[in-house]
């Protein structure tokens, strides 16, 4: 690769999301690839909260993505693009559970009583033979679903209240009392020891990133989408 495409690209990852989002629909379709790219981690790892598997969770990216360039035209700019995309990816992870009958409703009634499931170890038998991050990933793992969505997109990917209330289409109140139980819950088992290593778990590596950018260009392809649908 020449210089010059490495400064197009270098060019190309200064833009803002409403700048690539504008030469897109303007016709540079290429440009995609730099929003995918962006937010490839956050998507996975939103997917997988939901989904609990890794190729669960990279389908629902390529569905998400080729939703969201088909549709790239109803955002209106009137929340973050990164809220309206992760929104895309998070309805489409609870419409393949609620195809399969796994879908926990997000409201839950005041009072509830959860238990995390049960793990293999302890983590005292954990801790002596694994790392911290998979410690931490094992644990997020355990969560009830609900609970371990909203941990993710708050702890792991740092999203404000009020953006992961608006992902999920949830009150505020509603995410900080999950938040605040999910907290609980592995505060019992390792939070207090590992909870910093949080952004570290559920990485999206690089060669399933570079997956799913040709797997989505070639869905385009297959499904004769060049662009944008007109409203």
């Amino acid at each position: 690769m020449n210089q010059a495409v490495l400064d197009a690209r270098a060019q190309d990852q200064q833009l803002t999301d409403e700048q690539v989002v504008e030469r897109v629909l303007a016709g540079d379709t290429s440009l995609f690839e730099v929003i995918m790219r962006r937010y490839n981690q956050r998507l996975y790892r939103a997917a997988r909260a939901i989904t609990r598997s890794d190729s669960e969770a990279e389908d629902v990216l390529q569905d998400a993505y080729v939703r969201a360039f088909q549709h790239l035209r109803q955002y209106r700019g009137e929340s973050a693009f990164g809220a309206w995309l992760t929104r895309i990816a998070v309805n489409e992870a609870i419409a393949r559970l609620r195809q399969s009958k796994k879908f926990e409703p997000f409201e839950d009634a005041e009072g509830e009583v959860v238990h995390m499931s049960s793990p293999d170890r302890n983590p005292e038998q954990s801790a002596a033979d694994n790392e911290t991050r998979a410690l931490l990933e094992q644990a997020v793992e355990r969560l009830p679903d609900n609970y371990r969505v909203v941990y993710v997109l708050r702890e792991v990917e740092e999203l404000s209240t009020a953006e992961t209330a608006e992902v999920l289409e949830a009150s505020e109140e509603n995410v900080k009392v999950r938040l605040h139980r999910a907290r609980a819950l592995l505060r019992k088992q390792l939070y207090a020891t590992v909870g910093k290593s949080a952004r570290e778990a559920f990485t999206f590596h690089a060669v399933r990133c570079d997956r799913v950018v040709r797997n989505v260009f070639a869905r385009l392809q297959q499904l004769e989408i060049t662009a944008p649908r007109q409203i």
